[in-house]
């Protein structure tokens, strides 16, 4: 075994959360060690967040050109090549990965190919294709993510029942195909294939889609996903999965479904197996690594972030927890995350972006609530695109002008979403809102009205 490396951060990970702290240590003055079995970027660069974002623009360009002749452009003979969605993916993944590489070179961060344990408290004994290596350091940082869950007796096995890493890889989309969980991944990934042609039925344990999401939002996305031919199927319980028909036959509470594959949307699970966590007496809570709001665990100098360490499982909330852990290590006074102001992002068409209280949260607070609604039909930049499903919601306590939440389906919600997510931050009102002048015509001018509606001085509706 080759001579112990010593540093002063080791990080196992290096996703979003495991990337940024790497970065953001080495800054700070710190030689850092990162531990990767894949490659650099995680599953968000090279599996999730980036290569779904590729398909869901190649789905928006496929729908845009069907519809040309909206425009005055008349088009024939388009042929969809799926294989070629999916390779245009993986490049930009590729792309994605090589430049996290080209950073931690830049900022002299050492990244160890392998799958990291921690031996001890500041030890991580690293298995690699050359044997093993050990990391010795002064602070060790967890940031090894998710992984697909699946239900009870359902075994994922990337042919019939695939996960969403699964669905990223395969270069052909399935004739028919039943996405279970109607959360995030599942809305985005019947988006992309429905826009392929292929049969979707979309199914949900709970009453309604995308249902950490504002009622409004979710009966709007229903509709629009309805009037695509997506089938959808909510309060269905799915008992089980097996072999037959076309490929798999579905059994739920209300009967039988058959397609070519299933897709498993249910959620994910912290990857804390085989990490050593046991040994050393970490604590958890419900699956997950508890940490302090400087994100360190239950053991002094061992810190964990992003996905591991509990909800909201999103890229952008990993990064900020890795900013605060490395400079936390590094001996700074960091502010912790304000879990309530992260954005939640949802990129099927229409998008979705949300943050803060749903209207109905923010009612059984006993707070008495302003809510102004501006619709995207009434947006002359959206009725020049063309995108005019969907609205800006928001909801906002009446005595203080308070923003307790907002919630946007629409073209380029997830864009729109950052100036109240400013707003928050800096603990701005309704007020600071209205008197901030939005360019016209832009989609962000429906930020600007929903919030005059909710003051009750709405101009364009």
């Amino acid at each position: 075994m080759p001579d112990a490396l010593k540093v002063d951060l080791a990080i196992v990970g290096t996703g979003p959360g495991g990337y940024v702290a790497a970065i953001r240590a080495a800054q700070l003055g710190l030689t850092v060690a990162a531990v990767e079995d894949d490659r650099p970027g995680g599953v968000c660069l090279n599996w999730g967040c980036i290569p779904t974002k590729a398909l869901l623009r190649n789905a928006e360009v496929l729908s845009l050109v069907n519809h040309a002749s909206d425009f005055g452009i008349h088009v024939s003979g388009v042929e969809a090549d799926y294989a070629e969605a999916v390779r245009r993916s993986r490049r930009v993944a590729d792309r994605m990965a090589k430049g996290v590489e080209f950073l931690f070179r830049k900022n002299r961060i050492t990244l160890v190919p392998g799958r990291g344990t921690l031996t001890s408290r500041g030890t991580v004994e690293v298995a690699g294709q050359d044997g093993l290596q050990t990391i010795e350091a002064r602070a060790v940082l967890l940031a090894t993510g998710s992984e697909p869950k699946s239900l009870p007796g359902i075994a994922i096995d990337e042919r019939r029942v695939i996960s969403s890493n699964g669905a990223v890889r395969q270069e052909r989309a399935p004739r028919s195909l039943v996405v279970i969980g109607a959360g995030a991944v599942g809305v985005e990934f019947a988006d992309v294939y429905a826009a392929y042609g292929t049969r979707v039925t979309l199914l949900e344990v709970l009453p309604r889609v995308v249902p950490i999401e504002d009622e409004e939002v979710s009966a709007l996305l229903a509709r629009v996903f309805s009037s695509r031919g997506i089938e959808i199927k909510t309060g269905a319980r799915v008992a089980g999965v097996r072999p037959g028909g076309a490929g798999v036959i579905v059994e739920t509470d209300g009967g039988k479904l058959e397609a070519e594959q299933v897709l498993m949307a249910v959620g994910r699970a912290a990857k804390v197996r085989g990490l050593g966590l046991e040994a050393l007496g970490v604590a958890l809570d419900r699956g997950f690594v508890k940490v302090s709001p400087l994100m360190e665990t239950s053991v002094t100098g061992l810190y964990a972030i992003g996905d591991m360490a509990g909800p909201p499982l999103l890229a952008h909330k990993a990064m900020a927890e890795g900013v605060v852990a490395a400079e936390a290590i590094a001996g700074r006074t960091p502010r912790p995350v304000d879990y309530t102001s992260v954005p939640s992002c949802t990129y099927c068409r229409p998008q979705i972006a949300s943050l803060g209280l749903t209207e109905a949260k923010a009612r059984e607070g006993k707070r008495e609530v302003s809510v102004g609604k501006f619709p995207f039909t009434a947006s002359g930049k959206a009725v020049a695109l063309g995108e005019t499903e969907g609205f800006v919601k928001v909801v906002a306590d009446t005595a203080t002008g308070e923003i307790l939440g907002v919630h946007i389906v629409g073209p380029e919600a997830t864009e729109i979403i950052h100036e109240f997510a400013v707003g928050r931050t800096l603990e701005g009102t309704l007020e600071e809102i209205v008197h901030t002048i939005h360019a016209h015509p832009t989609l962000s001018e429906a930020a600007l009205e929903a919030t005059l509606a909710a003051l009750g001085q709405a101009i364009h509706i």
